[in-house]
């Protein structure tokens, strides 16, 4: 067992940094607790698989702005809810394999 001494100084200011930090992540976690529970989150594999078309075909949905989305670490996050709605809204029965809309 190696022991290595530190001054007591020293000791109290990385207590008080990682409480100081302890803090900021309890901030941060009841600041977006809410978010996550008001509503179920998918990512792009999840949402691909529940309307059954392509990650291509979800990116055009993304980029005409038929889905919204949220990015969290460059990752893409679709709310349960918005992706109900397009498949209800019936936007995607004129919809190519392309993921294009012909009217």
């Amino acid at each position: 067992m190696e022991v290595i001494a530190i001054q007591k100084s020293a000791l109290d200011g990385m207590k008080n940094e990682l409480k100081a930090l302890l803090e900021l992540t309890e901030k941060a976690t009841q600041k977006y607790t809410p978010i996550f529970k008001e509503e179920q989150w998918l990512d792009n594999q999840e949402v691909c698989l529940m309307m059954n078309i392509t990650k291509r075909t979800l990116q055009t949905y993304k980029s005409k702005g038929l889905l919204p989305y949220s990015k969290l670490n460059r990752k893409n996050y679709y709310k349960l809810s918005d992706v109900r709605a397009l498949l209800e809204a019936g936007q995607l029965d004129n919809t190519t394999e392309d993921g294009f809309i012909h009217e």
